[in-house]
């Protein structure tokens, strides 16, 4: 029987698209998460969909929240015809806690619950600190820092406090050593490591888990398209992660499911990384980052 078995290390089928997986073998569970709702911002692309379809695959049924209403729809038609779980697609801007209420007792009024809270909007570009406006600055830290508060205060003070419940904040590795080109982002993102800390210890006498995810670099993600993705895959530099390689939304969506499932009963105030050992290996000055030849201007 061993000797059928995939290599430890083999990576979860994926798709680079914003699709469903044609197939999906179960490594947990098929009733892993059965009876639990999950409220995904950021849910309609990438890993945030992809958490969403692997969530529906074990028994949960989601809402996913974007500001692009079509985007949710679509994806959330995808999303019920995949895996047969009902998932309800709603509009909100995390920067704006009045339209993340809004979401929340529609959301209510259709479960009746909701159990998990996934925070994934984001917003991120490449960019030196030196070019970079104070509002760019700002908008950053107000989609993924405040947009992170915003939506975990609203379902604590809305359900989380009286019933418990589980928060997962997707984070990134980007301020462990200083990224180039990232301030806005690393600043952030670590700023909602220590929310996790904080909202872990705060909030864990009400049963509540907050614990966080910090991917890598992932394939068929907007962050890689639209971070360099393509000119470092030219000059190899996925070569130099320890496992020589992207990961994939699959991947992360299986991290996501452990953190807020009963398996992971008695973690909290965490944040697992997700990257291949890539923040320890990966260069990190601004030539190797756009992909172009050393310059001793950058």
């Amino acid at each position: 029987m061993s000797s059928t078995l995939p290599p430890p290390d083999q990576p979860p089928e994926d798709v680079e698209s914003d699709d469903c997986l044609p197939a999906y073998t179960y490594l947990y569970s098929p009733t892993l998460l059965q009876g639990r709702v999950a409220f995904i911002t950021g849910g309609g692309s990438g890993i945030g969909f992809r958490i969403a379809e692997i969530f529906m695959r074990h028994g949960c049924d989601t809402i996913i929240v974007s500001r692009n209403i079509q985007r949710v729809t679509e994806a959330a038609e995808k999303l019920r015809g995949a895996t047969g779980r009902h998932c309800l697609p709603l509009t909100a801007d995390v920067r704006q806690p009045q339209t993340l209420t809004d979401a929340v007792e529609e959301a209510l009024r259709t479960f009746s619950r909701i159990d998990i809270l996934v925070n994934n909007a984001a917003g991120n570009f490449l960019c030196p600190a030196s070019s970079l406006s104070c509002n760019a600055f700002k908008n950053v830290l107000d989609i993924d820092t405040m947009g992170t508060f915003n939506a975990s205060k609203i379902l604590y003070e809305r359900y989380f406090r009286d019933h418990g419940g589980v928060i997962l904040n997707i984070t990134a590795t980007l301020s462990y050593k200083g990224s180039v080109l990232q301030v806005h982002a690393g600043s952030a993102k670590a700023a909602i490591d220590a929310m996790t800390k904080h909202l872990a210890v705060e909030w864990g006498p009400c049963k509540v888990r907050v614990n966080g995810i910090a991917p890598g670099p992932i394939g068929g993600t907007e962050g890689m398209r639209r971070l360099g993705g393509a000119a470092a895959e030219s000059i190899g530099m996925w070569d130099t992660i320890p496992l020589q390689r992207l990961g994939n939304k699959t991947e992360v969506a299986h991290g996501a499911l452990f953190l807020v499932s009963p398996l992971a009963s008695y973690v909290t105030g965490t944040t697992l990384v997700m990257d291949g050992g890539s923040w320890m290996t990966l260069p990190n000055h601004m030539a190797s980052v756009l992909g172009t030849p050393p310059s001793p201007h950058l």
